[in-house]
């Protein structure tokens, strides 16, 4: 079986700065796969590279035997994304982020569903400001998986969240993979890895 992603000899520079030395891996279809390592690594310039959102500068990436940067069109509706770093409006309610994103696609879950299985039913009114950290990264969650992508990228997904929130997220991504996905996960906890990652 062909994998999902295949990444050989991947390079970034950002001016005289090397981001990304040649790196190289393959991610099979149903896996959890981890990226571990400290801030400033290339973790994040590794995955958007993966994702179409940066072009490497040297090296060859295969998504769903795609390639990212010439076949986005194509690719960008069987990806899910949960960016590092990400944000709505404080006033936007829950559900209107949903159906404001479901908007966006032909076809999706049915985000009533996806938020009760998210656990985040009761915080259907709720604006995004009044939600905590964990609720929004279980929110940027539901969002990355309501067009049902076959394959989802998770940057960082816990930073700064405390030890009960992590195991709750830890959870929910387990779930994810249990719903068919293929799952990219970078991350600096070793421990996160150990017990997520295949």
């Amino acid at each position: 079986m062909e994998p999902v992603i295949d990444v050989k000899n991947l390079y970034k520079y950002y001016g005289e700065t090397r981001a990304v030395a040649g790196i190289s891996f393959q991610v099979e279809r149903g896996e959890i796969f981890g990226m571990v390592g400290p801030n400033g690594a290339g973790k994040t310039t590794t995955i958007e590279c993966v994702e179409g959102l940066r072009e490497g500068d040297q090296g060859e990436i295969n998504v769903l035997n795609l390639d990212p940067i010439n076949q986005e069109r194509q690719l960008r509706p069987l990806l899910g994304i949960q960016l590092q770093e990400a944000h709505l409006p404080d006033n936007l309610k829950v559900w209107e982020a949903m159906d404001m994103y479901a908007s966006f696609y032909d076809q999706h879950l049915d985000w009533e569903e996806l938020l009760a299985d998210l656990g985040l039913a009761e915080k259907r009114n709720a604006t995004f400001r009044k939600l905590s950290g964990g609720q929004k990264q279980r929110l940027f969650i539901a969002l990355a998986l309501l067009h049902d992508p076959e394959l989802v990228f998770l940057d960082e997904l816990t930073t700064g969240l405390d030890p009960r929130a992590r195991r709750v997220i830890w959870d929910l991504v387990r779930e994810v993979r249990q719903r068919g996905k293929t799952i990219f996960l970078t991350t600096h906890y070793m421990d996160e890895a150990e017990n997520l990652c295949d």
